[in-house]
């Protein structure tokens, strides 16, 4: 029996994509997405529902239209007639007072284009998939350097209109969501039919999953003869990513970058995707906006690439990026013409900034310059103030690992010499998880640890530990700047250890109190430097330095404090055990002979 996918069908009924959805639902279906395919029974009763629906509009309409007229036939009313139908319209009035306020209904936020990146690893195809969608898509007069002009571009679709973003590589996508700036609405990740999952493959879908964005795979080269889309697929499912086909939610698209083959079926899934994420922006509401890319152009001078996100941005408008702002002398769109105004989802390329604002900058605008200096001001006096409170202060266990909740996640990055080596980590690893701490190793790779993974930690807050390997200079620079922990072991164990370690700070640690031994005092030493010594005799277990100590007289407590030294004559000693004297310093002076002290510590319980 063949099988119909769920958009495929509201297409060809001519509904939208959440009715047919609702239907569905309706029937008890299950489904992952519009893109997943349902039994040909299932669509027969889905007919069946519209026809039924739209059979039943039918005859209410024509009940309306059959008494519409009846009134204009009535050519001679009669006085009793006359003065129900002047009656009528008093009856009426009410009723339509009432509708009035239902009809005005609160304006709704219009939907805007996606905003697409495209990442994957060098040389499966990304630059060549972005230049055929630009020459298909984009107008012929267009097309000539719009690289040049602006870092995206614009591609009209049946289905409306899809923003794609020309940045190089994962790297950059993930310096801009660094600074907390999720431009990206989807991500495709292009994957080679001939080559399969790369290094630079893997770190690409790790940065799309720490940002939270939908996910796309593009199986390209398909039209090579050597071309092999379902070892991709096997080989996505081992980084728990499974294709519609084989039953999971990730959308996988073979193309041809060269032929064009599968580049519709692209565009009509990243419309779906869009459509599903229900992507809307307010372009009446207040100006916000991401910068792409800042250059400076030795004829123009300082042009920077902004991503509209809301509101609309007007030339001779006021913006603050960063501690600095500027006011639009001229903006240009992606095909290099000149615009007055852009909306949300809009890439425009802008004049007016005096310094090159950095990818990821938050842009908003400000009314005058004035307002803008002020706003800037602002800016310079927090960023003091959380410098001073960083170097004063230290980060507490719970802002280093989050709230502590039911299920605790330890992010890790990890970096060895070869692929056994990378097995036998997570391996072990997978064993270490528990119900209240899962690992999560968003990056396993060959080789040392590269800045792209410094970012990646900073923004997911993971450690990187490496295993016979170590990190250049220029990468640890990075780290100690982004505050990220780069680790490097030749033992195994002892990276095990420090996953322990981590394991224990993202779990409430439980202590108890240890008893250690009893001594007592037999007489008390003044000392001009210490102040008072107990001279005691250990009579059960033992005593340690900074050990817990409480002092007991007759039945009472006395005194509860800490033994901050301990004496065997005139030599400081850790420990002293039973049947020894020794001199015990207390952090108190009022010790007397025949006190009791008891020494206790605390001592961390394992937890199952």
């Amino acid at each position: 029996m063949s099988k119909v996918r769920i958009y495929t069908l509201a297409k060809d009924l001519g509904v939208e994509n959440a009715k047919m959805l609702e239907i569905l639902d309706g029937l008890g279906v299950s489904y992952k997405s519009v893109s997943s395919t349902i039994e040909e029974d299932t669509v027969e009763l889905i007919k069946q529902i519209l026809a039924e629906e739209s059979g039943e509009a039918a005859p209410a309409a024509d009940t309306a239209a059959d008494a519409a007229p009846s009134t204009p036939a009535q050519t001679a009313p009669t006085p009793a007639a006359e003065a129900t139908a002047a009656r009528e319209p008093e009856a009426k009035a009410e009723p339509v007072q009432v509708a009035e306020p239902a009809a005005e209904a609160t304006p709704e936020i219009p939907h805007r284009a996606p905003v697409v990146t495209i990442m994957g690893h060098v040389d499966h195809g990304k630059t060549s998939l972005l230049d055929y969608i630009r020459k298909t898509k984009v107008a012929a007069k267009e097309a000539g350097g719009i690289t040049q002009h602006v870092g995206a571009f614009e591609a009209k679709t049946s289905k409306g209109k899809i923003v794609f973003i020309d940045t190089p590589g994962h790297e950059a996508f993930t310096t801009i969501r660094a600074r907390g700036a999720n431009v990206a609405d989807i991500a495709i990740i292009v994957i080679a039919a001939d080559d399969s999952l790369m290094p630079q493959t893997r770190e690409a879908i790790a940065h799309a999953q720490a940002a939270k964005v939908p996910m796309i795979v593009a199986i390209n080269k398909v039209d090579l003869p050597q071309a092999d889309p379902e070892r991709v697929k096997t080989d996505l499912t081992q980084l728990n990513l499974v294709p519609e086909e084989y039953g999971g939610d990730l959308v996988v698209v073979p193309v041809s970058a060269k032929t064009g083959e599968g580049v519709e079926d692209l565009l009509e899934y990243i419309s779906l995707t869009a459509e599903l994420e229900d992507l809307r922006a307010d372009p009446k509401a207040a100006f916000s906006g991401v910068v792409i890319e800042g250059k400076v152009d030795k004829q123009a001078g300082v042009l920077a690439t902004v991503m509209v996100q809301e509101g609309t941005l007007h030339v001779g408008d006021f913006l603050v990026v960063g501690e600095g702002y500027g006011k639009i002398k001229a903006m240009t769109d992606s095909a290099g013409a000149r615009i007055k105004e852009a909306g949300p989802s809009t890439p425009v390329q802008i004049l007016g900034f005096s310094e090159v604002p950095s990818s990821g900058e938050k842009v908003q605008s400000a009314k005058n310059e004035h307002a803008a200096r002020e706003v800037v001001a602002g800016r310079v006096d927090t960023r003091r103030d959380a410098e001073n409170a960083r170097v004063q202060r230290r980060l507490t266990l719970e802002e280093m690992m989050g709230p502590l909740g039911s299920v605790r996640t330890v992010n890790l990055i990890l970096r060895a010499d070869t692929q056994g080596s990378v097995e036998a980590i997570q391996g072990i690893l997978a064993r270490k998880e528990s119900d209240d701490v899962k690992i999560n190793v968003m990056l396993a790779g060959i080789g040392a640890p590269t800045e792209g993974d410094v970012l990646l930690a900073s923004t997911a807050e993971a450690t990187i530990l490496c295993f016979s390997v170590t990190a250049s200079g220029g990468v640890k620079k990075v780290a100690d700047n982004k505050g990220v922990d780069i680790k490097s072991f030749r033992i195994i164990y002892e990276l095990i250890d420090e996953v322990d370690r981590l394991i224990k700070g993202n779990v409430e640690p439980v202590f108890e109190e240890k008893y250690l031994g009893r001594a007592e005092v037999r007489m008390v030493i003044r000392h001009p430097k210490s102040g008072n010594i107990a001279g005691s005799y250990v009579t059960d277990g033992m005593f340690k330095r900074n050990a817990k100590a409480k002092v007991t007289r007759g039945k009472q407590v006395v005194y509860e404090g800490t033994v901050v030294g301990l004496k065997r004559f005139k030599d400081d000693v850790r420990e002293v055990q039973t049947g020894y004297e020794c001199g015990i310093n207390l952090d108190w002076n009022d010790v007397m002979e025949g006190d009791i002290i008891e020494a206790s510590e605390m001592v961390e319980v394992e937890q199952a």
